[in-house]
């Protein structure tokens, strides 16, 4: 399977008086912009995916939207188990109903994802420090299903990466 880790792009700080629930907390227009650019940019690199997963966090499903809207991938499916804050079996066990696709996106959050992607990688969340930026996307291949250090990092794209594929 090959597997897309995508980090929401950015949000609005932190605001308990604007957004006292911080699921809520949106993407900044400027971020929206610039993440439909690298949306644009990461078609060309993957054109398509089976089944794209995303915190239902309002920051990460409008990142799943806009990769709908610009990049032609899947309508989103929430997965409570990419929330922010979530370890990374709940990652894990997001991922286990869909071992039969031969692509998988998932949208959310760090360090979620990078200590999801630790997880996979070489069996402990913390050994191996990835930094994906804010509408940025690591790839991995699982050939060994979800066995924890087995899968293999295939890229690490940063969203101005993505940017300057569109030309």
């Amino acid at each position: 399977m090959e597997l897309y880790l995508v980090r929401h792009a950015p949000a609005f700080n932190r605001d308990p008086a604007q957004w006292p629930d911080d699921g809520e907390r949106p993407l900044t227009p400027e971020g929206e912009a610039k993440f439909r650019k690298a949306a644009r940019g990461l078609r060309r690199v993957v054109a398509t995916v089976d089944l794209v997963l995303s915190s239902p966090f309002a920051r990460a499903w409008r990142t799943a939207e806009l990769l709908e809207e610009e990049a032609g991938w899947p309508a989103p499916r929430p997965s409570p188990g990419l929330e922010a804050g979530r370890s990374p079996v709940e990652g894990i066990e997001a991922i286990r109903p869909h071992l039969s696709a031969s692509s998988l996106a998932l949208i959310g959050h760090e360090p979620n994802l990078s200590e999801l992607a630790s997880t996979l990688l070489t069996g402990n969340a913390t050994r191996l420090t990835l930094e994906i930026k804010k509408g940025g996307v690591a790839h991995l291949r699982l050939d060994h299903g979800l066995r924890p250090g087995t899968a293999l990092l295939r890229g690490l794209l940063s969203p101005r990466v993505l940017r300057s594929l569109t030309g």
